[in-house]
């Protein structure tokens, strides 16, 4: 008696388009922001280099050569003829380099004056002679000549056997050896920097993970079951947000050494405070939902109405709170770090490489910006993620 239906007859009843499941649905609309996807691939590529790219970087975080301190990530070749270069430092020496860019090293001494301001060098078979008396004298007689004048040409004069070259006939190249110039002790920028990121990643993991255990179990638990016990939680929640972060920090430093271990742990200690505030008021509104009270009638225990009814009710704005605390935990530990609180010489941490650029801030500024624009990348890239998964989790705004 039944027959299959004649789908052309259905006519305007046909399906308009596939059935997608609510994580579908949120994975479509969050491909369709172009700042959010932009800051999930930031995220990703921050990540991998974290991970791997110390490993071809050639250098290690701790690794020094002062001979190649202070060596900017684009410099300027001076030819010396016969295919030879060099580069001349900012602390009046000469370094040997390739006309591709790459650092050889200091080449030999065959005599420092530092009485008539001259060193001799031997660099393949040539008498080269770096004359830096120029500027001895221009501040002898007051002038203006000084280590941050960009004009580094004007204070020394450059002798192959004996004959004066052009020394304006420089080739300005990108630094092959070390991408990103290196710091006060002959250290990679560039390492540094990766190992940095492993650091804050760590830390904004960290801080996630804590969110997520703790803040939203506690949230959950003093939401539903409200009265004194609720009143108690809170109670100790706003102890625990009455504290300075930095005043924990100092009193953890008194009982352990100061380090990325007392970091995780301050963390721990209190950024899951946001988080459990924020689930508590989503779970005050939900537990008077009608399928809750089917649960109550069916028997189901508190934990599994806590864990598998209303946290997951509460999913979106858990998920958008705690992809926003992960920058702020970046940033907290750039800062306890740059104030002397955070992880500890030789490690690389991008508040440490930015504080151990304050001292030469005027002569080599990039390993000041370098670690800025780390910091400053990695908390776009979690705000532009997290304003994304905010609208995207957002089931009033689906189209």
């Amino acid at each position: 008696m039944w027959e299959p239906i004649n789908k052309d007859l259905l006519g305007g009843a046909q399906e308009t388009r596939k059935s997608l499941t609510y994580w579908q649905d949120v994975w479509r609309r969050l491909r369709q922001n172009i700042m959010a996807m932009t800051g999930l691939i930031m995220i990703i590529t921050i990540a991998l280099l974290a991970v791997f790219g110390p490993m071809f970087s050639g250098f290690t975080y701790s690794e020094q050569n002062t001979a190649l301190a202070n060596i900017a990530p684009n410099i300027e070749l001076t030819s010396i003829g016969d295919g030879d270069y060099v580069f001349v430092h900012n602390d009046y020496k000469l370094i040997n380099a390739t006309s591709e860019g790459e650092l050889l090293g200091a080449p030999e001494i065959i005599e420092d004056n530092k009485t008539a301001k001259f060193i001799l060098y031997n660099i393949n078979g040539k008498e080269v002679k770096f004359d830096y008396s120029i500027a001895q004298k221009a501040r002898t007689k007051g002038s203006k000549v000084t280590e941050t004048n960009s004009d580094m040409k004007t204070k020394y004069d450059i002798y192959v056997d004996g004959q004066l070259i052009d020394k304006y006939d420089v080739q300005s190249i990108w630094n092959k050896t070390y991408l990103l110039g290196t710091d006060n002790l002959g250290r990679d920028v560039w390492t540094r920097v990766l190992y940095g990121a492993r650091i804050s990643l760590t830390v904004g993991l960290v801080a996630s993970v804590v969110n997520l255990f703790i803040g939203v179990l506690y949230g959950g638990i003093a939401g539903y079951e409200g009265g004194k016990v609720d009143n108690i939680m809170m109670r100790i929640v706003d102890i625990i947000n009455s504290v300075p972060l930095l005043l924990i920090v100092i009193l953890l430093m008194v009982v352990i050494e100061p380090g990325l271990q007392t970091i995780i742990l301050t963390i721990g200690l209190v950024y899951w405070v946001g988080m459990a505030r924020l689930v508590r008021g989503q779970v005050l509104s939900l537990k008077e939902q009608e399928f809750v009270l089917a649960a109550r009638a069916l028997g189901v225990s508190k934990a599994k109405i806590v864990i598998k009814h209303l946290i997951p009710n509460a999913i979106g704005p858990i998920v958008v709170s705690m992809m926003m605390s992960i920058p702020s935990a970046i940033f907290t530990e750039a800062f306890l770090s740059f104030i002397g609180l955070g992880v500890s010489a030789p490690e690389a941490s991008w508040g440490t490489l930015a504080n151990d650029a304050l001292g030469g801030i005027r002569s080599y500024p990039y390993q000041l910006i370098v670690p800025s624009v780390a910091i400053a990348l990695t908390m776009f890239a979690f705000n532009f993620l997290g304003d994304g998964l905010r609208d995207a989790l957002d089931p009033r705004l689906r189209k």
